[in-house]
């Protein structure tokens, strides 16, 4: 399979200094960086995209933080496969959380998958070890690069995340998470008007798999695409799109979108004819949203707040609650999720979760919907919430997707909720996993 681009260049400015006078050595900030994002995910738990601001303080060169970014997310996706290679050179295994077996993970991924030269690799790593086992990550790396040591096409899924997908999904969505972590996920992009469908599916040389959607590859600069700027599409994957699309035409009716920064939901559901207010409690999020919708041209009613605490003036003809989660189905764009993610972690979300719903149901006219969605692969946030739900709720009922609503490829199971697993459409660029119920509160 094709490898990311070479970061070689990454390890110049040879004759910069430190402010002691010793000659820095060539891309070591960048390692140092990507050694504090992996500490950050690894042992604290935190997101991928939350600690890069901080790890990367003091990079100024735009170049390394991306090459520290790309480091940390591809020990992220091979970090099994990596520990494969390091036990086997190992006399004794290292400890899990041990610096040594950190730095040669980050320095092994940048020989086997980004291409850097094995110089360069050996001169970074030792620094990152300094008052440390610096002989025996030089011994293991040394051997490992001698005897021409290679990562397996897929990467292994670890083994409690497989685990716990077997049990809910069987063999094939465990293999299927594989394929999909090996390579990056395509761009899908959202029409404001679906009438230009093939209109962009032409100009952006794309896919489209459903009206009103492009798929287009990775290895593009978005800002410089045709209809961006005037706000013609935004980005947003093909299944997060299907929850608002659920929700069909406005017609001038209003709706609630809770937790909806930064606005692609919004953007949408004002797209197809509603009267949108949008809610989050993340003000740096509604901020974005901001910027999403002026350059959209889209309105919407936007509030900044918490809705477990706020509660609206008066019940809306659409709730839509794309809750909070543990986000495992978008694995492979944030592959920190399979390493900080567990059981602990999902039980509480599902626990917000719930409490979300209660209060998004007393918020819905009677004769309207609630779109309750998740970017989870996990029943306890999908299908076992839902089936909770109901079982309190007895004034809502499931309204399964009709005909035209989802993408070829993409259906209802027998309840009528919509599933998306790594599964479906692998052979034009996948989908992240995703969980949508449609309910609509009955009459009186």
């Amino acid at each position: 399979m094709a490898k990311p681009p070479s970061h070689q260049n990454r390890t110049r400015r040879a004759g910069s200094r430190r402010s002691g006078g010793a000659p820095a050595v060539p891309g070591l900030d960048a390692r140092r960086a990507a050694l504090r994002l992996l500490d950050a995910v690894m042992r604290r738990g935190e997101p991928l995209e939350t600690a890069l601001h901080a790890a990367t303080q003091g990079l100024a060169d735009r170049a390394d933080k991306a090459l520290a970014h790309a480091i940390a997310a591809d020990v992220l996706r091979w970090t099994a496969d990596l520990d494969a290679l390091i036990d086997g050179a190992t006399p004794q295994p290292l400890p899990e959380d041990a610096k040594a077996r950190m730095v040669l993970r980050l320095t092994l991924v940048q020989a086997l998958r980004l291409d850097t030269p094995p110089h360069a690799v050996v001169a970074t790593a030792l620094p990152l070890v300094d008052g440390g086992p610096r002989r025996l990550v030089h011994g293991v790396l040394g051997a490992l690069l001698r005897s021409e040591a290679r990562l397996p096409d897929v990467p292994t899924v670890p083994e409690a995340v497989a685990q716990r997908w077997r049990a809910q999904w069987g063999e094939p969505v465990v293999e299927a998470s594989a394929q999909a972590l090996a390579r990056r996920a395509p761009i899908d992009v959202t029409l404001a008007d679906p009438a230009e469908t093939a209109h962009f599916d032409d100009v952006l040389a794309g896919d489209t798999l459903m009206s009103g959607h492009v798929r287009i590859g990775h290895q593009v600069s978005v800002p410089g695409l045709p209809g961006y700027a005037e706000g013609r599409w935004w980005v947003q994957d093909l299944a997060a799109s299907l929850p608002a699309r659920l929700a069909g035409e406005g017609r001038g009716r209003t709706a609630l979108d809770l937790c909806a920064a930064p606005g692609g939901k919004t953007m949408q559901l004002a797209a197809q004819g509603w009267a949108v207010t949008a809610l989050d409690k993340s003000a740096k999020r509604l901020e974005r949203m901001g910027e999403n919708l002026a350059r959209s041209g889209f309105a919407a009613s936007v509030v900044q707040g918490d809705a477990l605490t706020w509660a609206p003036e008066a019940p809306a003809d659409l709730v839509l609650l794309d809750a909070p989660c543990s986000a495992t189905g978008i694995f492979r764009r944030h592959p920190d999720v399979m390493h900080r993610v567990g059981d602990r972690q999902i039980a509480e979300m599902s626990g917000i979760q719930a409490q979300l719903l209660d209060r998004a149901a007393d918020w819905v006219k009677p004769g309207g919907l609630l779109v309750y969605a998740t970017c989870s692969l996990e029943r306890a946030e999908g299908e076992d919430q839902i089936a909770r739900f109901l079982a309190s709720h007895a004034g809502f009922a499931l309204s399964p997707p009709q005909a035209g609503e989802l993408p070829e490829g993409v259906a209802a199971d027998a309840m009528g909720h919509v599933r998306t697993l790594p599964t479906m459409l692998a052979d034009r660029g996948g989908l992240d996993g995703f969980f949508i119920a449609r309910l609509v509160r009955q009459q009186g």
